[in-house]
């Protein structure tokens, strides 16, 4: 196959993903959503307010500022996610000869073995 013949095989998919992006643009630009842009007040505390949110007091009209209460719900499922990424890492150590050795510690350095650059 030539390079010319290639070429032609590419132009479709290119073309396709064109109009695709187009009408995709041409939606977004023509669509509503229903709301009114907002932004903060200028007195209100925004920090404040994350505080309220985390903890759901919005309900107890402390917040100044509307929010939804699912923020606590956010946190906890990311630092449950990180647990389990850092457990995957941990269980990915492998034993050699009753050591430890990490599951990416000899992409980074040359384990201890003697030569090399090592002085």
């Amino acid at each position: 196959m030539s390079n010319d013949e290639s070429r032609g095989s590419r132009i479709a998919p290119a073309v396709a993903v064109g109009a695709l992006f187009a009408v995709l643009a041409a939606t977004i630009n023509a669509a509503t959503f229903g709301f009114e842009e907002v932004g903060f007040p200028a007195d209100a505390s925004i920090v404040h307010n994350l505080g309220y949110a985390l903890f759901n007091l919005g309900a107890y009209d402390i917040a100044t500022i509307p929010a939804e209460g699912f923020l606590a719900a956010f946190l906890i499922a990311a630092v449950a996610l990180d647990v389990a990424v850092d457990g995957a890492v941990y269980l990915a150590k492998r034993e050699e000869d009753g050591s430890v050795i990490s599951a990416v510690g000899q992409a980074f350095t040359d384990g201890g073995r003697d030569g090399g650059d090592r002085q």
